[in-house]
């Protein structure tokens, strides 16, 4: 199928722009960034809402305090990010003002897209700055989070970014021109429709000497995004007008492509939320869940492991072992233990008339 078939449906777009694109020796690239804008602003102006995930604050950072950032502690290294997120968007400000649009940043820490509530708010940020024709400039708070800083990570960030504006495409910009299966492979593969076992062996490692992500995190990226029923594309952002060339439908870089599309809530679910504990259910019940699309019930369960309170998450396993699902759960662990295999009428005479008729309710639920 063309690309421009997969992409007629696109309306909003996240770009997620790699370190190694707007630095240099001497830091941020002031030209490099201008180049990147310029393209950005061709979406912008072609109707497209779109939203910037961009590396760079330490790279900035440690440029101006000439500090070579692979030898700084974890403490200098948020210092640098503290330094160098203000003069990264101070570039990216002068670069879209010239053109007549403003930009509006936001930090997000791995916490933000965990919790529902925070989840929503920063939704509600990003889509009020896109409702007021400001381009938002999404980056990792690296000054408060040790994670991120140690493994950098923004390519999984951006994935989480589109969830949570519900963005029809993610475009991953790097150094590379997309997924290879063999390092003697002269093109990229085009298109990718599953994230199995064979695809993530043939990921390549680390990235840039500006950057620290590679061809791993590209993955899991993309395993996200075809899980949500959306699409990514990888491709080399040192390609002249790659944004513009994308949208157009030229056949550049390669393609992830998910079929079924969940709703916002169960991508939040199932890529967001930590499991406390864990339900194996019957044979029964899992086809009641896959086949049949109901909600889970005690009388389905037949083990519980883990400690976990009323609107926790826990994963559901099937006989074997086999991850099924994942939702939020109606009651606590120590009350799943009595009420396991357990009917309505069992279950009323030992809560009463306060029980839930459901373990974990349809809407909360997402099986995979």
């Amino acid at each position: 199928m063309p690309r421009s078939q997969y992409l007629k449906r696109v309306k909003t777009i996240v770009v997620k722009v790699g370190s190694s694109l707007i630095t240099n020796s001497d830091g941020i690239s002031a030209e490099c960034v201008d180049k990147l804008v310029d393209d950005v602003v061709f979406l912008i102006k072609k109707k497209y809402k779109v939203v910037i995930v961009s590396s760079g604050a330490i790279s900035a950072g440690s440029a101006v305090m000439k500090k070579k950032r692979m030898l700084c502690t974890i403490p200098e290294k948020q210092a640098l990010a503290a330094i160098g997120q203000s003069i990264l968007m101070d570039v990216y400000r002068g670069c879209f003002n010239k053109r007549g649009y403003e930009v509006g940043q936001i930090l997000l820490t791995e916490d933000d897209v965990k919790h529902r509530r925070r989840f929503l708010n920063a939704r509600h940020t990003l889509n009020a700055l896109l409702d007021m024709g400001v381009v938002p400039i999404v980056n990792e708070n690296d000054s408060v989070v040790i994670k991120e800083i140690k493994f950098g990570d923004n390519d999984t960030l951006s994935a989480h970014v589109a969830n949570i504006v519900q963005a029809d495409l993610l475009i991953l910009l790097s150094d590379v021109d997309g997924f290879y299966w063999d390092d003697h492979d002269e093109e990229p593969v085009s298109e990718i429709f599953e994230i199995n076992d064979e695809v993530k062996k043939r990921c390549r490692g680390a990235g840039s000497e500006h950057g620290i992500g590679g061809m791993v995190t590209k993955i899991k990226a993309g395993e996200i995004v075809i899980k949500s029923g959306e699409m990514m594309i990888i491709a080399n952002g040192k390609t002249e007008n790659i944004l513009k060339r994308i949208v157009q439908g030229e056949k550049i870089g390669t393609l992830f492509s998910g079929k079924t599309q969940l709703k916002s809530k169960k991508r939040w679910l199932a890529f967001n939320v930590k499991s406390k504990g864990k339900l194996t259910i019957d044979d029964g019940a899992v086809k009641a869940l896959k086949e049949n699309k109901k909600s889970l019930l005690a009388i389905g369960i037949t083990n519980v492991e883990g400690s976990f309170d009323l609107g926790d998450a826990v994963e559901i396993v099937d006989t074997n072992g086999t991850i099924i699902g994942k939702g939020i759960v109606n009651y606590t662990s120590d009350e799943l233990h009595k009420i396991k295999g357990k009917n309505t009428q069992e279950i009323k005479k030992i809560f009463g008339s306060k029980y839930y008729e459901e373990v974990i309710n349809r809407d909360d639920l997402i099986v995979f």
